[in-house]
């Protein structure tokens, strides 16, 4: 898929190697590369799979892969907890009390 010169995408790159990270960075965290992913405007067409380069919306120009073109946001808040529903009723009592 192409990208065109000022078509939002979002990129990504390595920050850091494993062998890279922090020494107190748990075992786990350790085995795999430290991960960035930005979205921004194309300064250039480029193919989903091509090092190109972006301004993102703070006018930071960044280099990376590019990896969608147009992307959503799709991240949420959880599921609901019922417990937190009954902590907010008691927060709320405590906090007009005073």
């Amino acid at each position: 898929m192409q990208g065109k010169k000022g078509q939002w995408v979002q990129i990504g790159s390595t920050v850091l190697e494993p062998e890279g990270r922090a020494p107190q960075v748990p075992d786990d965290t350790k085995q795999v590369p430290f991960l960035m992913w930005v979205k921004g405007y194309l300064n250039a067409d480029s193919k989903i799979g091509d090092e190109c380069e972006i301004t993102t919306v703070t006018g930071r120009v960044i280099k990376g892969t590019l990896q969608e073109i147009e992307p959503t946001y799709t991240y949420n808040f959880g599921k609901y907890i019922p417990e937190l529903g009954v902590i907010s009723g008691q927060v709320k009592k405590m906090l007009e009390a005073q």
